[in-house]
Protein backbone atom coordinates (compact mmCIF):
# COMPACT_ATOMS: atom_id res chain seq x y z
CA UNK A 1 0.00 0.00 0.00
CA UNK A 2 2.60 2.16 1.10
CA UNK A 3 4.35 2.20 -2.34
CA UNK A 4 1.46 2.54 -4.02
CA UNK A 5 1.68 5.80 -2.20
CA UNK A 6 4.29 6.64 -3.12
CA UNK A 7 4.49 6.36 -6.85
CA UNK A 8 1.36 8.44 -7.10
CA UNK A 9 1.82 11.54 -4.39
CA UNK A 10 5.21 11.60 -3.81
CA UNK A 11 6.11 13.75 -7.61
CA UNK A 12 4.17 16.31 -6.34
CA UNK A 13 6.32 17.41 -3.55
CA UNK A 14 9.19 18.30 -6.17
CA UNK A 15 6.53 20.54 -8.58
CA UNK A 16 4.32 22.49 -6.48
CA UNK A 17 5.77 22.58 -3.27
CA UNK A 18 7.69 26.08 -2.77
CA UNK A 19 7.99 26.36 0.82
CA UNK A 20 10.60 29.88 -0.32
CA UNK A 21 7.64 30.93 -3.10
CA UNK A 22 6.83 35.13 -2.83
CA UNK A 23 3.31 35.78 -3.04
CA UNK A 24 2.33 37.94 -5.80
CA UNK A 25 -0.37 40.35 -5.74
CA UNK A 26 -2.06 39.10 -8.82
CA UNK A 27 -2.32 35.42 -7.18
CA UNK A 28 -5.19 33.99 -5.81
CA UNK A 29 -4.19 32.63 -2.42
CA UNK A 30 -6.68 29.66 -0.68
CA UNK A 31 -5.53 27.89 2.78
CA UNK A 32 -7.33 24.50 3.29
CA UNK A 33 -7.39 22.72 6.34
CA UNK A 34 -6.08 19.50 5.29
CA UNK A 35 -6.18 16.04 7.32
CA UNK A 36 -4.27 13.82 5.09
CA UNK A 37 -4.40 9.93 5.39
CA UNK A 38 -1.64 8.02 7.46
CA UNK A 39 1.60 7.75 6.76
CA UNK A 40 1.58 11.14 3.86
CA UNK A 41 3.90 13.78 5.05
CA UNK A 42 2.47 17.14 5.13
CA UNK A 43 4.48 18.33 2.41
CA UNK A 44 3.30 15.77 0.13
CA UNK A 45 -0.62 16.29 1.10
CA UNK A 46 -0.43 20.27 0.46
CA UNK A 47 1.50 20.05 -2.65
CA UNK A 48 -1.19 17.18 -4.11
CA UNK A 49 -3.91 20.18 -2.69
CA UNK A 50 -1.86 22.57 -4.88
CA UNK A 51 -1.26 20.09 -8.36
CA UNK A 52 -4.93 18.46 -8.15
CA UNK A 53 -6.25 21.90 -8.02
CA UNK A 54 -4.46 23.65 -10.98
CA UNK A 55 -2.21 22.23 -13.23
CA UNK A 56 -1.22 18.80 -12.10
CA UNK A 57 -2.30 14.80 -12.24
CA UNK A 58 -1.72 11.41 -10.94
CA UNK A 59 2.34 11.41 -13.41
CA UNK A 60 4.24 13.07 -15.49
CA UNK A 61 2.93 13.42 -19.00
CA UNK A 62 4.96 14.99 -21.89
CA UNK A 63 2.33 17.69 -22.87
CA UNK A 64 3.85 19.38 -19.77
CA UNK A 65 6.47 20.24 -22.13
CA UNK A 66 4.06 22.47 -24.17
CA UNK A 67 3.20 24.82 -21.69
CA UNK A 68 4.96 27.35 -19.65
CA UNK A 69 4.13 24.93 -16.11
CA UNK A 70 6.31 26.77 -14.01
CA UNK A 71 3.94 29.93 -14.26
CA UNK A 72 0.62 28.32 -14.72
CA UNK A 73 0.88 25.64 -11.47
CA UNK A 74 -0.60 26.13 -8.31
CA UNK A 75 1.92 25.88 -5.54
CA UNK A 76 1.86 24.96 -1.87
CA UNK A 77 3.81 28.07 0.22
CA UNK A 78 3.23 27.60 3.59
CA UNK A 79 2.03 24.47 6.17
CA UNK A 80 0.60 26.04 9.62
CA UNK A 81 -0.41 23.98 12.49
CA UNK A 82 -4.24 24.23 13.82
CA UNK A 83 -4.57 25.46 16.92
CA UNK A 84 -5.68 22.76 19.27
CA UNK A 85 -5.59 19.56 16.78
CA UNK A 86 -2.81 17.53 15.90
CA UNK A 87 -4.58 15.73 13.13
CA UNK A 88 -4.87 18.56 10.73
CA UNK A 89 -2.87 21.21 9.51
CA UNK A 90 -3.59 24.32 7.36
CA UNK A 91 -2.15 24.50 4.01
CA UNK A 92 -1.75 27.69 1.70
CA UNK A 93 -2.30 27.67 -1.90
CA UNK A 94 -0.84 30.32 -4.20
CA UNK A 95 -2.58 30.16 -7.77
CA UNK A 96 -1.88 32.46 -11.10
CA UNK A 97 -4.77 34.41 -11.86
CA UNK A 98 -4.82 33.79 -15.17
CA UNK A 99 -6.11 29.45 -14.46
CA UNK A 100 -9.55 31.60 -13.66
CA UNK A 101 -12.09 33.04 -16.02
CA UNK A 102 -12.44 36.63 -15.83
CA UNK A 103 -15.92 37.33 -13.82
CA UNK A 104 -16.57 33.98 -13.22
CA UNK A 105 -17.23 32.34 -9.43
CA UNK A 106 -17.79 28.97 -11.16
CA UNK A 107 -14.50 28.97 -12.76
CA UNK A 108 -13.07 29.36 -9.43
CA UNK A 109 -15.04 26.89 -7.58
CA UNK A 110 -14.70 24.56 -9.49
CA UNK A 111 -10.68 24.29 -9.74
CA UNK A 112 -10.28 25.00 -6.07
CA UNK A 113 -13.23 22.78 -4.46
CA UNK A 114 -13.77 20.27 -7.67
CA UNK A 115 -11.84 16.89 -7.79
CA UNK A 116 -9.48 17.31 -5.14
CA UNK A 117 -11.79 17.32 -2.80
CA UNK A 118 -12.47 13.38 -3.30
CA UNK A 119 -8.79 12.71 -3.22
CA UNK A 120 -7.97 9.17 -2.02
CA UNK A 121 -4.61 10.77 -0.33
CA UNK A 122 -6.64 13.04 1.62
CA UNK A 123 -8.93 11.78 4.34
CA UNK A 124 -10.58 15.16 4.53
CA UNK A 125 -10.36 18.89 3.21
CA UNK A 126 -11.75 22.46 3.78
CA UNK A 127 -11.32 25.34 2.00
CA UNK A 128 -11.14 27.93 5.15
CA UNK A 129 -10.92 31.23 2.97
CA UNK A 130 -9.49 32.77 -0.01
CA UNK A 131 -7.77 35.81 -0.75
CA UNK A 132 -9.28 37.27 -3.94
CA UNK A 133 -6.75 39.96 -5.65
CA UNK A 134 -8.02 42.71 -6.86
CA UNK A 135 -7.25 42.54 -10.19
CA UNK A 136 -9.87 39.45 -10.02
CA UNK A 137 -12.43 41.30 -7.59
CA UNK A 138 -12.73 44.33 -10.31
CA UNK A 139 -13.04 41.89 -13.29
CA UNK A 140 -16.14 40.89 -11.43
CA UNK A 141 -20.26 42.78 -11.03
CA UNK A 142 -20.59 42.28 -7.57
CA UNK A 143 -23.78 43.44 -5.62
CA UNK A 144 -26.26 45.01 -8.27
CA UNK A 145 -26.74 48.12 -5.94
CA UNK A 146 -25.67 48.24 -2.90
CA UNK A 147 -26.00 49.65 1.07
CA UNK A 148 -26.11 53.36 0.22
CA UNK A 149 -28.32 52.69 -3.32
CA UNK A 150 -30.68 50.53 -1.40
CA UNK A 151 -31.36 52.56 1.75
CA UNK A 152 -31.79 55.70 -1.51
CA UNK A 153 -34.37 53.37 -3.40
CA UNK A 154 -36.24 52.18 0.11
CA UNK A 155 -36.28 55.92 1.87
CA UNK A 156 -34.63 53.84 5.11
CA UNK A 157 -32.26 55.66 7.20
CA UNK A 158 -30.39 55.62 10.57
CA UNK A 159 -31.43 52.33 11.31
CA UNK A 160 -31.46 48.55 10.53
CA UNK A 161 -34.53 47.32 8.68
CA UNK A 162 -36.89 44.94 9.44
CA UNK A 163 -38.44 42.17 7.64
CA UNK A 164 -40.43 38.76 8.05
CA UNK A 165 -40.49 35.38 6.62
CA UNK A 166 -44.25 34.67 5.87
CA UNK A 167 -45.26 31.80 7.96
CA UNK A 168 -46.47 29.04 7.58
CA UNK A 169 -43.96 29.22 4.92
CA UNK A 170 -45.86 26.45 2.60
CA UNK A 171 -49.61 25.94 2.41
CA UNK A 172 -51.37 28.98 1.91
CA UNK A 173 -53.58 30.23 -1.11
CA UNK A 174 -52.36 33.53 -2.89
CA UNK A 175 -54.52 35.57 -1.52
CA UNK A 176 -53.74 35.01 2.33
CA UNK A 177 -50.27 34.81 2.06
CA UNK A 178 -51.30 38.71 0.75
CA UNK A 179 -53.08 39.36 3.53
CA UNK A 180 -49.77 38.43 5.43
CA UNK A 181 -48.00 40.50 4.02
CA UNK A 182 -49.94 43.32 4.14
CA UNK A 183 -50.45 43.10 8.06
CA UNK A 184 -47.52 42.91 8.94
CA UNK A 185 -46.11 45.77 6.27
CA UNK A 186 -48.95 47.95 7.99
CA UNK A 187 -47.55 46.94 11.30
CA UNK A 188 -44.27 48.59 10.78
CA UNK A 189 -41.96 46.27 8.87
CA UNK A 190 -39.86 47.41 5.91
CA UNK A 191 -40.02 44.15 4.27
CA UNK A 192 -41.46 40.65 4.22
CA UNK A 193 -40.19 37.95 2.38
CA UNK A 194 -40.94 34.27 0.71
CA UNK A 195 -39.32 31.62 2.19
CA UNK A 196 -36.11 30.00 0.49
CA UNK A 197 -38.74 26.89 -0.83
CA UNK A 198 -41.61 29.13 -1.74
CA UNK A 199 -41.43 28.86 -5.55
CA UNK A 200 -44.62 27.95 -7.23
CA UNK A 201 -46.16 25.03 -6.10
CA UNK A 202 -49.69 23.76 -6.88
CA UNK A 203 -51.64 25.30 -3.78
CA UNK A 204 -49.82 28.84 -4.39
CA UNK A 205 -48.37 29.96 -8.34
CA UNK A 206 -46.18 31.96 -8.38
CA UNK A 207 -47.82 34.39 -10.71
CA UNK A 208 -50.86 34.73 -8.13
CA UNK A 209 -48.68 35.34 -4.88
CA UNK A 210 -46.72 38.03 -6.82
CA UNK A 211 -50.10 39.73 -8.01
CA UNK A 212 -51.74 39.32 -4.48
CA UNK A 213 -48.45 40.75 -2.79
CA UNK A 214 -47.92 43.90 -5.23
CA UNK A 215 -51.69 44.58 -4.05
CA UNK A 216 -50.99 44.19 -0.34
CA UNK A 217 -47.50 46.10 -0.47
CA UNK A 218 -49.50 49.46 -2.63
CA UNK A 219 -52.22 49.37 0.34
CA UNK A 220 -49.70 49.41 3.41
CA UNK A 221 -47.38 52.23 1.63
CA UNK A 222 -50.73 54.28 1.09
CA UNK A 223 -51.77 54.17 4.55
CA UNK A 224 -48.49 54.22 6.71
CA UNK A 225 -46.27 56.95 4.07
CA UNK A 226 -43.28 54.60 4.63
CA UNK A 227 -42.05 53.02 1.31
CA UNK A 228 -42.30 48.87 1.90
CA UNK A 229 -40.72 45.35 -0.19
CA UNK A 230 -41.42 41.90 -0.19
CA UNK A 231 -38.39 39.67 -1.56
CA UNK A 232 -40.56 37.80 -4.53
CA UNK A 233 -38.52 34.62 -5.11
CA UNK A 234 -37.97 34.03 -8.50
CA UNK A 235 -35.60 30.57 -8.11
CA UNK A 236 -37.37 28.56 -10.61
CA UNK A 237 -36.07 25.05 -11.95
CA UNK A 238 -34.44 27.16 -15.48
CA UNK A 239 -33.02 30.37 -16.02
CA UNK A 240 -35.84 31.30 -19.06
CA UNK A 241 -38.00 30.71 -15.90
CA UNK A 242 -36.58 32.47 -13.36
CA UNK A 243 -36.19 35.65 -15.68
CA UNK A 244 -40.13 35.34 -16.48
CA UNK A 245 -40.61 35.71 -13.01
CA UNK A 246 -38.14 38.95 -12.46
CA UNK A 247 -39.76 40.54 -15.81
CA UNK A 248 -43.05 40.28 -13.80
CA UNK A 249 -42.14 41.49 -10.83
CA UNK A 250 -40.34 44.14 -12.75
CA UNK A 251 -43.92 44.48 -14.33
CA UNK A 252 -45.69 45.21 -10.51
CA UNK A 253 -43.06 47.62 -9.64
CA UNK A 254 -41.54 46.00 -7.19
CA UNK A 255 -38.52 47.09 -5.45
CA UNK A 256 -36.61 43.53 -4.57
CA UNK A 257 -36.95 40.02 -5.36
CA UNK A 258 -35.26 36.72 -4.00
CA UNK A 259 -33.02 33.97 -4.95
CA UNK A 260 -31.53 31.02 -3.47
CA UNK A 261 -27.84 30.89 -4.60
CA UNK A 262 -26.77 27.61 -3.91
CA UNK A 263 -29.38 25.97 -4.87
CA UNK A 264 -29.99 27.55 -8.14
CA UNK A 265 -26.34 28.09 -8.72
CA UNK A 266 -23.69 30.60 -9.11
CA UNK A 267 -24.12 31.03 -13.14
CA UNK A 268 -27.53 31.68 -12.31
CA UNK A 269 -27.60 34.31 -9.82
CA UNK A 270 -24.28 36.13 -11.38
CA UNK A 271 -26.89 36.07 -14.49
CA UNK A 272 -29.98 37.34 -11.89
CA UNK A 273 -27.66 40.05 -10.93
CA UNK A 274 -26.42 41.73 -13.87
CA UNK A 275 -30.00 41.69 -14.81
CA UNK A 276 -31.04 43.53 -11.68
CA UNK A 277 -28.65 45.75 -11.87
CA UNK A 278 -29.68 46.84 -15.57
CA UNK A 279 -33.31 46.73 -14.27
CA UNK A 280 -32.97 48.42 -10.80
CA UNK A 281 -34.30 45.87 -9.31
CA UNK A 282 -32.69 45.30 -5.46
CA UNK A 283 -31.67 41.15 -4.78
CA UNK A 284 -31.96 39.27 -1.74
CA UNK A 285 -30.03 36.33 -1.24
CA UNK A 286 -31.25 33.49 1.08
CA UNK A 287 -28.33 31.20 1.70
CA UNK A 288 -30.64 27.42 1.72
CA UNK A 289 -27.92 24.61 1.40
CA UNK A 290 -25.02 26.62 2.90
CA UNK A 291 -24.81 24.43 5.78
CA UNK A 292 -24.21 20.89 4.14
CA UNK A 293 -21.41 22.29 2.72
CA UNK A 294 -19.68 24.61 5.87
CA UNK A 295 -20.63 23.21 9.09
CA UNK A 296 -18.44 20.56 9.49
CA UNK A 297 -15.44 21.77 10.81
CA UNK A 298 -13.65 19.27 8.58
CA UNK A 299 -15.09 18.70 5.31
CA UNK A 300 -16.59 21.25 2.92
CA UNK A 301 -15.74 25.21 2.21
CA UNK A 302 -16.54 27.64 5.44
CA UNK A 303 -19.00 30.52 4.94
CA UNK A 304 -16.98 32.78 4.62
CA UNK A 305 -15.83 31.64 1.27
CA UNK A 306 -19.33 31.18 0.14
CA UNK A 307 -19.57 34.81 1.57
CA UNK A 308 -17.30 36.13 -0.31
CA UNK A 309 -17.98 34.23 -3.74
CA UNK A 310 -21.92 35.87 -3.13
CA UNK A 311 -20.41 39.23 -3.15
CA UNK A 312 -18.35 38.57 -5.92
CA UNK A 313 -21.35 37.13 -7.74
CA UNK A 314 -24.08 39.13 -7.01
CA UNK A 315 -26.64 39.95 -4.01
CA UNK A 316 -27.92 43.19 -2.01
CA UNK A 317 -28.62 41.01 1.02
CA UNK A 318 -27.42 37.61 2.33
CA UNK A 319 -28.47 35.89 5.71
CA UNK A 320 -25.94 35.60 7.46
CA UNK A 321 -27.19 34.09 10.62
CA UNK A 322 -27.89 35.69 14.00
CA UNK A 323 -25.37 34.41 17.20
CA UNK A 324 -28.72 34.84 19.02
CA UNK A 325 -30.81 32.55 17.40
CA UNK A 326 -31.64 29.25 16.01
CA UNK A 327 -29.58 28.85 13.65
CA UNK A 328 -25.46 27.42 14.05
CA UNK A 329 -23.00 30.92 13.98
CA UNK A 330 -20.02 31.86 16.40
CA UNK A 331 -19.96 35.02 17.25
CA UNK A 332 -16.82 35.85 16.36
CA UNK A 333 -16.68 34.27 12.63
CA UNK A 334 -19.76 35.94 12.32
CA UNK A 335 -18.34 39.30 12.89
CA UNK A 336 -15.82 38.35 10.64
CA UNK A 337 -17.83 37.35 7.45
CA UNK A 338 -20.50 40.45 8.35
CA UNK A 339 -17.34 42.63 7.86
CA UNK A 340 -16.49 40.65 4.45
CA UNK A 341 -20.12 41.97 3.29
CA UNK A 342 -20.09 45.07 4.16
CA UNK A 343 -16.80 47.02 4.53
CA UNK A 344 -14.03 48.32 1.15
CA UNK A 345 -10.90 46.38 3.07
CA UNK A 346 -10.94 43.98 5.84
CA UNK A 347 -7.57 43.15 7.42
CA UNK A 348 -6.35 39.27 8.53
CA UNK A 349 -7.81 38.79 11.78
CA UNK A 350 -7.62 35.39 12.87
CA UNK A 351 -9.69 36.08 16.10
CA UNK A 352 -12.34 36.37 13.44
CA UNK A 353 -11.28 33.68 11.52
CA UNK A 354 -10.02 35.84 8.61
CA UNK A 355 -6.79 34.41 7.39
CA UNK A 356 -5.93 37.03 3.91
CA UNK A 357 -6.29 40.93 3.84
CA UNK A 358 -9.17 41.41 1.36
CA UNK A 359 -9.27 44.53 -0.59
CA UNK A 360 -12.99 45.03 -2.23
CA UNK A 361 -11.89 47.99 -4.50
CA UNK A 362 -14.86 49.71 -5.56
CA UNK A 363 -17.37 46.77 -5.31
CA UNK A 364 -20.11 47.93 -3.06
CA UNK A 365 -21.10 46.09 -0.12
CA UNK A 366 -24.46 44.01 0.65
CA UNK A 367 -26.46 43.81 4.00
CA UNK A 368 -26.17 40.95 6.67
CA UNK A 369 -29.92 39.70 7.28
CA UNK A 370 -29.85 38.45 10.85
CA UNK A 371 -32.69 35.28 10.41
CA UNK A 372 -33.85 32.34 12.41
CA UNK A 373 -35.46 32.27 15.76
CA UNK A 374 -35.38 35.75 16.62
CA UNK A 375 -37.88 37.59 18.66
CA UNK A 376 -37.97 41.07 20.81
CA UNK A 377 -35.60 39.85 23.57
CA UNK A 378 -33.06 39.97 20.92
CA UNK A 379 -33.60 42.93 19.62
CA UNK A 380 -30.58 44.55 22.16
CA UNK A 381 -28.06 41.84 21.32
CA UNK A 382 -28.78 42.23 17.13
CA UNK A 383 -28.39 45.95 17.48
CA UNK A 384 -25.11 45.72 19.14
CA UNK A 385 -23.27 42.74 16.96
CA UNK A 386 -24.74 44.35 13.66
CA UNK A 387 -25.67 47.89 13.91
CA UNK A 388 -27.47 49.79 11.65
CA UNK A 389 -26.24 47.83 7.87
CA UNK A 390 -28.42 45.01 8.58
CA UNK A 391 -31.55 43.41 8.00
CA UNK A 392 -33.36 41.77 11.60
CA UNK A 393 -35.36 38.99 10.18
CA UNK A 394 -38.37 37.88 12.32
CA UNK A 395 -40.91 34.79 11.07
CA UNK A 396 -42.41 33.71 14.46
CA UNK A 397 -41.14 36.47 16.23
CA UNK A 398 -43.95 38.54 14.42
CA UNK A 399 -46.49 35.95 13.21
CA UNK A 400 -46.54 34.32 16.53
CA UNK A 401 -47.50 37.48 18.23
CA UNK A 402 -51.09 36.44 20.39
CA UNK A 403 -52.77 39.67 18.84
CA UNK A 404 -51.96 39.23 15.31
CA UNK A 405 -49.43 40.17 12.83
CA UNK A 406 -49.50 43.76 12.82
CA UNK A 407 -49.16 43.70 16.59
CA UNK A 408 -46.23 41.49 15.91
CA UNK A 409 -44.37 44.45 13.53
CA UNK A 410 -45.60 47.25 15.76
CA UNK A 411 -43.61 45.17 18.90
CA UNK A 412 -40.63 44.47 16.29
CA UNK A 413 -40.47 48.32 15.22
CA UNK A 414 -40.73 49.72 18.83
CA UNK A 415 -37.80 47.34 20.22
CA UNK A 416 -35.83 48.66 17.25
CA UNK A 417 -36.03 52.38 17.83
CA UNK A 418 -35.54 52.31 21.48
CA UNK A 419 -32.64 49.98 21.38
CA UNK A 420 -31.08 52.24 18.57
CA UNK A 421 -31.65 55.24 20.32
CA UNK A 422 -30.62 54.17 23.74
CA UNK A 423 -27.10 53.21 21.39
CA UNK A 424 -27.01 56.14 20.08
CA UNK A 425 -27.81 58.03 23.72
CA UNK A 426 -24.34 55.73 24.79
CA UNK A 427 -25.91 53.14 26.35
CA UNK A 428 -24.68 49.39 26.62
CA UNK A 429 -27.79 48.22 24.84
CA UNK A 430 -26.83 44.87 25.22
CA UNK A 431 -26.16 44.90 29.69
CA UNK A 432 -29.21 47.16 29.79
CA UNK A 433 -31.38 45.79 26.90
CA UNK A 434 -33.95 44.83 29.96
CA UNK A 435 -34.38 47.90 31.15
CA UNK A 436 -34.44 49.65 27.74
CA UNK A 437 -37.05 47.14 26.27
CA UNK A 438 -39.42 47.39 29.39
CA UNK A 439 -39.20 51.37 29.38
CA UNK A 440 -40.28 50.91 25.74
CA UNK A 441 -42.88 48.52 26.62
CA UNK A 442 -44.71 51.24 28.92
CA UNK A 443 -45.94 52.95 26.30
CA UNK A 444 -46.70 49.78 23.40
CA UNK A 445 -48.63 47.46 24.75
CA UNK A 446 -47.65 45.03 21.29
CA UNK A 447 -44.13 45.10 22.81
CA UNK A 448 -45.06 44.49 26.02
CA UNK A 449 -47.08 41.21 25.41
CA UNK A 450 -44.45 40.26 22.82
CA UNK A 451 -42.01 40.38 25.93
CA UNK A 452 -43.84 38.36 28.06
CA UNK A 453 -44.64 35.76 25.15
CA UNK A 454 -41.35 35.35 24.51
CA UNK A 455 -39.25 35.69 27.85
CA UNK A 456 -38.84 31.87 28.26
CA UNK A 457 -37.63 30.99 24.58
CA UNK A 458 -33.71 30.89 24.42
CA UNK A 459 -31.72 29.02 21.96
CA UNK A 460 -28.47 28.14 23.82
CA UNK A 461 -26.83 25.31 22.06
CA UNK A 462 -23.62 24.39 21.73
CA UNK A 463 -22.09 26.28 18.39
CA UNK A 464 -20.97 23.22 16.18
CA UNK A 465 -17.81 25.15 13.77
CA UNK A 466 -16.04 26.77 16.24
CA UNK A 467 -13.18 29.00 15.72
CA UNK A 468 -9.84 27.06 15.59
CA UNK A 469 -8.24 28.21 19.32
CA UNK A 470 -5.77 26.43 21.48
CA UNK A 471 -8.12 25.81 24.06
CA UNK A 472 -10.74 24.30 21.84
Amino acid sequence: MAKTYRAGVKEYRETYWEPHYQVKDTDLLACFKVVPQAGVPREEAAAAVAAESSTGTWTTVWTDLLTDLEYYKGRAYRIEDVPGDDTAFYAFIAYPIDLFEEGSVVNVLTSLVGNVFGFKAIRSLRLEDVRFPIAYVMTCGGPPHGIQVERDKMNKYGRAMLGCTIKPKLGLSAKNYGRAVYECLRGGLDFTKDDENVNSQPFMRWRDRFSFVAEAIRKAEAETGERKGHYLNVTAPTPEEMYKRAEFAKELGMPIIMHDFLTAGFCANTGLANWCRNNGMLLHIHRAMHAVVDRNPYHGIHFRVLTKCLRLSGGDHMHSGTVVGKLEGDRQSTLGWISLMRERYVKEDRSRGIFFDQDWGSMPGLLPVASGGIHVWHMPALVAIFGDDAVFQFGGGTLGHPWGNAAGAAANRVALEACTQARNEGRDVEREGKDILTAAAKHSPELKTAMETWKEIKFEFDVVDKLDVAHR
